[in-house]
C-alpha cells in the first residue's frame, strides 16, 4: 500500500479511530434520538468517516453532500473557499450535522456554515474527526470532536496528499521530502 519512507509517524492507529468513531456515533445517537438527521458531508476526504460513523448510529440518517476545496494539490488552505458541488436536497427545517475530515484554520468550514445557516435547518452542529486548534483562524464551534492534532500535515483515513494515501486506514504524518520536492 505504501513505499518505503513515505510515512514519517503514525499518529493514530486504525484500532484508536474505530473506537473513537463508535463513541461518537453512541453519542449522536443519543444527542438526535426520535429525530431524523441530515449528514452533510463535506467531499471527498471525509467519505470514509462519514461511512463508519453512519454504521456507529441507530437512528435514521440521510446522507447529502457537498465539495468545496481551498487547498488543490497543496499542503496549506488557500483561504480561498469554492463551492465545487451543491448539496441535492434542500435542508430547511431539518436537523443537520456537517461531517468533516479535519477542521485547520478553520476558514472553508466557517464560510460553509454561512451558507448552510442561510438554508434554515432546524439545526446545525459540527462533527469533525480531527482539529487542529492551533492554527484556527475562525472561531468555529466543534460539536463532536474526534482527535484534536498537533500542526502538522496529516494523510490517511480519508485525507489526501494530491489524490494519494485515502484509502490508509490510519492517520500519520507524511514524509516531508515527498512534499517539499512540490513547493514553489
Amino acid at each position: 500500500m505504501l513505499n518505503n519512507g513515505e510515512i514519517e509517524k503514525i499518529l493514530i492507529t486504525e484500532a484508536e479511530i474505530k473506537e473513537k468513531v463508535k463513541e461518537l456515533g453512541k453519542k449522536i445517537t443519543e444527542d438526535y434520538q426520535n429525530k431524523e438527521v441530515v449528514f452533510v458531508t463535506v467531499l471527498r476526504g471525509a467519505v470514509i468517516f462519514m461511512a463508519d460513523l453512519a454504521r456507529a448510529i441507530s437512528i435514521p440518517v440521510i446522507f447529502d453532500f457537498i465539495a468545496i476545496s481551498s487547498y488543490g494539490a497543496s499542503t496549506e488552505s488557500s483561504g480561498v473557499v469554492r463551492i465545487l458541488k451543491d448539496l441535492d436536497e434542500t435542508i430547511e427545517g431539518k436537523e443537520v450535522l456537517v461531517v468533516e475530515d479535519i477542521v485547520d484554520t478553520g476558514l472553508s468550514l466557517d464560510y460553509l456554515l454561512r451558507i448552510l445557516r442561510s438554508r434554515k435547518p432546524a439545526s446545525l452542529k459540527v462533527c469533525t474527526l480531527l482539529s487542529k486548534s492551533e492554527r484556527r483562524k475562525a472561531k468555529i464551534k466543534i460539536d463532536y470532536l474526534g482527535f484534536e492534532i498537533p500542526n502538522k500535515f496529516v494523510v490517511g483515513y480519508g485525507l489526501d496528499y494530491a489524490g494519494k494515501f485515502r484509502n490508509v486506514p490510519y492517520i500519520f504524518t507524511l514524509n516531508p521530502q515527498i512534499y517539499e520536492e512540490d513547493l514553489p
